[in-house]
């Protein structure tokens, strides 16, 4: 617009074509995305007069970094110019495609799949439908592996006739390529590949391909492909899906189970579980149960940590009781890693957990383990744990937080540790809401009062921060007579954090 609008857009392009051929690639490639951005703004006949110029003028330039930049350009200029330039772009773009220097091949061969999508298909079928060919067989992997994505584009352009002919000679080539970067990506891609390439190709050609891919040499392959187990199966025609699961993948994926390297066990872990709502109660009893609890037991805590994060797939089909016997010694064992992470993670499921085990098993099994976070020596863990009682106390009720969690909350206001002592004190604040007036006042409000008068100056700052943030439960009468003459004495406290947090209470709940 500071240029005087759309007319003038071309006075932009001299310093985005100097930059768009500097050494710095991120410079390069902001120039670029500025090129495209206003080549929208330029009527055909600038683009033409302009634009066109300046992207024949990168393509064909000496050094390789202005012909990078103009790989990514065609596409953009292409569907608004006549016929005759379209000729000059499609022969620019093969010339590019067929350059010395690798990095240029490599440009060409990402944006093949962009460029392919706004040209007619004739010249998809007669121009780029070669050039996939000869960039999918490139001397240097780097460029082979950009091709793999292009062949989704490509792919979904073309006729279901087409197909086999045109572009799974080449998809054929790249699933066995000597690289394993290539096949990583055939892996990466396989879902898309699969959803571009249709029912039929997928049964004949994909499965063989898939398989392979799940018995790799490389873990890094056979980690990607284990991630797209569950996509593919639920992407397999409807008519065989569970023929071909059974005869084709699934022994695939118990080799998995025990793979010697513990990416490939947790990238499967990951989907696994997913695959017993498409295959059904049966099935999923007598294949996938003994797999999950072979997981379940697994050394790696990410696989135990995978299985557990997705249990509610199961818990749908079978019911999660089928695993409780195996699921409780893993529960036990995460809990109690070494690694805070783990443990960390493990709390945030805990509620989904519980949801699904129902309150007595619950209560029985897992509840002491809910309480001994809350005495973790990591605060991280210490907060986890005090958010997940929240949760719980929603899930369960307030009598059942009475009876069970504020009790052994309540107890720890005594303990010799401060930060123990703290925590008490964040819980109150968490469960305040969730359990209500009658037993934040009853229960609750005694033991933070009688704490205001604690030896360390970090828990009475923090009983000044627990009034105010219960204070809006509590009703007016406990607020006036227990609440007020609390806050009023700390806020005469010799320490000034004290002082500060007690005056902010009195202030918050209007108490003065």
């Amino acid at each position: 617009m500071l240029v005087g609008g759309p007319e003038y857009v071309h006075c932009l392009l001299p310093p985005l074509e100097s930059l768009a051929t500097v050494e710095e690639t991120v410079v390069r490639d902001k120039a670029v995305e500025s090129l495209r951005k206003i080549s929208q703004e330029h009527s055909p006949v600038d683009l033409e007069v302009h634009f066109e110029p300046l992207v024949k003028r990168l393509a064909s330039g000496d050094w390789f970094t202005s012909r990078t930049s103009a790989c990514g350009l065609f596409s953009v200029c292409y569907p608004r110019v006549s016929s005759t330039v379209k000729a000059e772009i499609r022969q620019h773009f093969r010339t590019l495609c067929s350059d010395d220097t690798p990095m240029v091949r490599r440009a060409a061969a990402s944006k093949l799949g962009e460029f392919a999508k706004v040209l007619e298909l004739d010249y998809v079928k007669s121009d780029i439908i070669s050039l996939f060919t000869a960039l999918a067989s490139d001397e240097q992997d780097s460029v082979r592996l950009l091709a793999v994505e292009a062949c989704v584009s490509i792919a979904s352009l073309l006729p279901q006739e087409d197909l086999e002919t045109l572009v799974m000679p080449t998809l054929r080539q790249a699933a066995e390529d000597k690289s394993w970067r290539v096949r990583y990506m055939v892996a990466d891609k396989f879902s898309e590949l699969q959803k571009a390439v249709g029912p039929e190709i997928t049964k004949n050609d994909l499965v063989p391909a898939f398989q392979n891919l799940l018995k790799d040499c490389e873990a890094e392959v056979r980690s990607a492909a284990a991630k797209k187990v569950k996509e593919f199966c639920e992407n397999l025609p409807e008519d065989s899906r569970e023929t071909i699961i059974m005869t084709h993948i699934l022994s695939c994926v118990k080799e998995l189970v025990s793979d010697t390297s513990q990416h490939v066990k947790s990238a499967l872990a990951s989907v696994i579980m997913g695959l017993s709502t498409i295959l059904g109660k049966d099935n999923t009893v007598e294949h996938l149960l003994p797999l999950f609890l072979a997981q379940l037991k697994d050394e790696c805590p990410e696989v135990r940590l995978n299985i557990i994060s997705n249990l509610d797939c199961v818990n749908e089909v079978i019911g999660i009781r089928q695993l409780s016997q195996s699921l409780l010694p893993a529960i036990v064992e995460l809990a109690e890693d070494a690694k805070w992470r783990v443990r960390l993670a493990i709390i945030e499921y805990m509620p989904l957990l519980a949801g699904q085990l129902g309150v007595e098993f619950f209560d029985e099994k897992l509840n002491t383990l809910c309480m001994a976070w809350l005495i973790d020596h990591v605060y991280a863990i210490r907060e986890a744990a005090t958010c997940n009682l929240m949760k719980l106390v929603e899930k369960f009720g307030a009598e059942w937080a009475q009876n069970t969690i504020v009790p052994k909350v309540l107890g720890m206001a005594n303990d010799p540790n401060y930060l123990h002592r703290m925590t008490t004190l964040f819980c109150i604040n968490s469960l305040s809401e969730a359990c209500g007036q009658d037993i934040t006042t009853k229960h609750m409000l005694p033991v933070v009062l009688k704490m205001s008068n604690d030896q360390v100056a970090n828990v009475r700052f923090n009983v000044a921060k627990s009034l105010q943030k219960i204070g809006p439960v509590l009703d007016s009468s406990a607020l006036q007579t227990e609440v007020k003459p609390v806050l009023e004495k700390l806020a005469t406290d010799t320490d000034m954090d004290v002082k500060y947090f007690a005056q902010e209470a009195i202030r918050v709940l209007a108490l003065a």
